[in-house]
């Protein structure tokens, strides 16, 4: 449900904000990699979230 409430969202944006989200989630992923190799992240779910998030977005900004 969760997935569909945030395509659902994603898709009312332009493609301009689509990617400034973009390269927020990508900033957001290079962040996240560095403290997992720190060793300051315990949940690497965020990781994965943090991916197919990019995904999505990289999908609607191909449409």
């Amino acid at each position: 449900m969760k997935r569909q409430e945030a395509l659902k969202e994603l898709s009312k944006l332009s493609k301009d904000d689509l990617q400034k989200s973009l390269r927020e989630k990508q900033e957001n992923l290079r962040v996240f990699r560095f403290d997992l190799a720190a060793g300051k992240i315990k949940d690497i779910r965020q990781i994965r979230t943090s991916r197919r998030n990019i995904a999505r977005i990289l999908t609607l900004i191909k449409k």
